[in-house]
């Protein structure tokens, strides 16, 4: 997967970043398809690609940690985007999960890793494929993710929603994606 140096970084947690590009002429749909793409890729968070998910802000702190992370925005890159550069193929090699500047270490995904966000996606999405009941679905996700999600219900119910939505997106349209994307 080959994309293109982010216009921001945001340094979230230690370890931990939030990247963004600007890209312009995309739809909703093609933004989070992009996004979903980019995280199952480079070893994101598959329950971060929609459009409602907010960033961290610069300069306050992350206080979901034991000590508080000052939140920092690195400016990368002034270009705005099209879907044209970012190239996305399920034969790539395993990308680099953090693109920064030249001189950084770059974190690479474990080959073959996949998120448990990741494999709750692809459990709703084969339980909807086969005509399993979304109630039941999102229910099964929720008490799975129960110790682990403040609200596993609320993110069962998005997991199972944007699975359903892929499974009605068009094959040629899966590796598109509006707005800035993280």
């Amino acid at each position: 997967m080959e994309v293109p140096p982010p216009n921001f970084v945001l340094d979230t947690s230690p370890k931990k970043h939030q990247v963004v590009w600007r890209i312009e002429g995309l739809s909703l749909e093609q933004a989070e398809a992009l996004l979903h793409d980019m995280a199952s890729h480079l070893g994101g968070d598959l329950a971060a690609t929609d459009a409602t998910q907010v960033l961290r802000l610069p300069g306050f702190a992350n206080q979901k940690l034991a000590e508080e992370f000052l939140v920092v925005a690195r400016h990368e890159a002034n270009k705005a985007y099209s879907l044209r550069d970012f190239t996305i193929s399920e034969e790539s090699p395993e990308a680099p999960r953090y693109v920064g500047d030249a001189g950084e270490p770059r974190h690479l995904a474990r080959s073959g890793f996949k998120s448990q966000s990741e494999l709750d996606w692809a459990y709703a999405r084969r339980a909807l494929a086969r005509g399993d009941n979304p109630e039941v679905v999102i229910q099964r996700i929720a008490d799975y993710r129960a110790d682990d999600k403040p609200d596993p219900s609320y993110y069962a119910r998005l997991t199972v929603t944007k699975a359903k939505a892929s499974l009605e997106i068009p094959a040629s349209r899966s590796h598109t994606g509006t707005r800035e994307l993280s």
